[in-house]
């Protein structure tokens, strides 16, 4: 069974925004190395759109795009791309795939299904998956930025504290830090 690894850009206050990161081609090749690891993505259904609206355009070169940002995309394009949605029904995304019904069992059918592992990357949805105490790793970039605002990381809180093992730490040209942490047994 593959661990599902909870991934996520954040400033330090907490701020999960997309907007408020680095995005420099260190910060892509550092997502593109751990999507090449990962067997599957998996996301809500917003997290899902916003990558829809743009990522796809980019691998056909309709959008003008540095190289690591087209070899991200290109490699995005590729990997299963599995969603949790009650409101949404249809994903027509390339090598896209809905999740209904109960979260529990169908990601916990998704992780004995990819040995390789499943890479999850929506706030929200990462707030549900912890609650059922599903995810097994974090990887978050922690960019040096203090943004003041949110959307945060577990901003519906949960039910107890999650005790983590610092797996790596490593720094980043801009000053991000990737910090890798899997869950403490017991």
């Amino acid at each position: 069974m593959g661990l599902l690894t909870f991934s996520i850009n954040v400033t330090l206050d907490g701020c999960v925004d997309h907007c408020e990161g680095i995005a420099d081609d260190e910060t892509h090749a550092f997502f593109t190395r751990l999507m090449d690891h990962a067997g599957a993505m998996l996301w809500g259904r917003t997290t899902y759109e916003m990558m829809e609206s743009y990522w796809p355009a980019v691998a056909r070169g309709d959008v003008d795009a540095p190289p690591t940002i087209r070899e991200w995309a290109i490699k995005l394009e590729a990997k299963p791309k599995y969603v949790v949605s009650s409101t949404r029904h249809e994903f027509p995304w390339t090598n896209s795939h809905h999740i209904a019904g109960d979260i529990r069992s169908g990601v916990q059918k998704l992780k004995e299904a990819t040995p390789s592992g499943v890479l999850l990357g929506s706030g929200k949805l990462a707030t549900e998956l912890d609650w059922l105490d599903l995810i097994d790793e974090y990887v978050f970039l922690v960019h040096p930025r203090i943004a003041g605002h949110g959307p945060t990381l577990y901003q519906t809180g949960l039910p107890n504290t999650r005790r983590l093992k610092l797996v790596s730490a490593r720094p980043l040209r801009s000053g991000a830090v990737a910090m890798h942490y899997q869950r403490e047994c017991g």
